[in-house]
């Protein structure tokens, strides 16, 4: 009797699991599941944002990558896992039994219980609050048209991490199309970034991160380091001014866009997994602790690094070595075989300020200006192939290296 594989999760680490159980088993049931019918390359959604990218550019429909003689897709919204009973919930749709189950549910915005976060802040997580930064955007820009209230022309970015540097270029360079429907100068719209620390970048030497955040600054970007955010109100960020006297400071702006970090999807706390921040701190090979037959991957997963005895950052180059593991693992359990663990050597990375320009680390070599951006594109075309195969990489790939 053929035994039942269930993926939870079309991004990065679920679909490229797909791929490896999908390659000679022609025995094994697959169940695929995604609240949404198309994969959307996570690392791009900024550009969406800024309205520099249109998201039909960055996803592409699941079935084209579903073996429908071995894989059934079932697009719904997961609920709950029953591990002891092996049983997934779905939201409006009966639950699904499982032999083993990947869970990729990838990650979800966190707003470490700042007051407001929620309320009054835009997130930026997936392709529809992507969307909604840019219209929102849009209407800011077309009010101040109407107003000449400057506070509409002003976008606070919050975080400094990867997200927030990443959209800070991108909305570098989307600022003359705002600017057109506010009927401004592009140096009339202020970009701001509020950041809790003063070292910033710290997956970077000094020197690089140092290099990034420079060209932001030469570009009007104005930050506000080492202040802790500590609300967020109606067109107000509230951050700590001074840790000395712990006076605070308001600034005010008609978008506020919260990057400051992710967790793991609640569906994994909330189904009994020993889970923080909606992460498990998984076994070697990639399993629960106390499930053989579960996977937990992707943002969902906490992996320590034997060399550093901190776990990985989680990023799309990860969570596709991720996948591609827990697929052979399981088709190694399928035949009495042991599993393997799972090790990762980084290939380095690269953060975009813009279309043209970049920086980061490839190996051990840093990467600066257009070479760099030449080599991100490259690596979000690999990461295409590796979730989409040959077709999708050519239809949606990033070719435009000549600008």
């Amino acid at each position: 009797m053929s035994k039942h594989v269930v993926i939870l999760g079309a991004g990065y680490a679920g679909l490229r699991a797909l791929h490896e159980l999908q390659r000679g088993n022609e025995e094994l049931r697959i169940t695929l599941v995604d609240q949404n019918e198309y994969h959307f390359e996570a690392t791009d959604i900024h550009e969406v944002a800024a309205g520099i990218q249109t998201s039909e550019r960055i996803t592409y429909p699941i079935k084209d990558v579903v073996k429908k003689e071995c894989t059934t897709f079932i697009q719904g919204t997961v609920e709950k896992i029953d591990s002891d009973k092996q049983l997934v919930f779905l939201k409006d749709h009966e639950a699904i039994s499982y032999d083993y189950l990947i869970v990729a549910l990838g990650y979800e915005s966190e707003s470490f219980g700042i007051p407001g976060v929620e309320e009054f802040s835009l997130k930026m997580v997936d392709i529809p609050t992507s969307e909604k930064v840019h219209q929102h955007l849009v209407a800011q820009m077309k009010a101040y048209k109407e107003t000449k209230d400057e506070n509409y022309l002003k976008i606070v970015v919050c975080g400094a991490g990867f997200t927030g540097i990443e959209l800070l270029g991108s909305l570098v360079e989307g600022k003359k199309k705002l600017a057109e429907i506010a009927d401004v100068a592009p140096e009339k719209i202020q970009l701001y970034c509020v950041e809790a620390v003063t070292r910033l970048l710290p997956m970077f030497s000094e020197k690089l991160g140092g290099y990034g955040i420079n060209h932001l600054k030469k570009w009007g970007v104005q930050f506000l380091v080492g202040k802790p955010i500590k609300e967020i109100k109606q067109d107000t960020v509230v951050y700590l001014d001074n840790q000395e006297t712990n006076a605070l400071a308001e600034l005010n702006a008609k978008t506020i866009i919260w990057t400051t970090g992710v967790s793991g999807s609640h569906v994994v706390g909330a189904s009994g997994f020993a889970a923080k921040r909606g992460r498990v701190m998984v076994q070697p090979d990639l399993t629960d602790p106390e499930h053989k037959n579960v996977y937990i991957i992707g943002d969902c997963s906490a992996v320590m690094d034997q060399e550093s005895q901190r776990p990985y950052p989680t990023t799309a180059q990860i969570s596709l070595k991720m996948g591609e593991h827990a697929g052979k693992n399981i088709k190694a359990q399928l035949k009495g075989q042991p599993t393997k663990a799972f090790t990762f050597k980084s290939l380095g990375s690269v953060a975009s300020i813009g279309n043209s320009h970049a920086f980061g680390e490839v190996g051990k070599v840093e990467v600066k200006g257009y070479p760099a951006s030449v080599i991100k594109k490259a690596i979000m075309d690999r990461s295409l192939f590796e979730t989409g195969g040959i077709k999708e990489m050519l239809a949606k790939g990033r070719f435009d290296f000549y600008h």
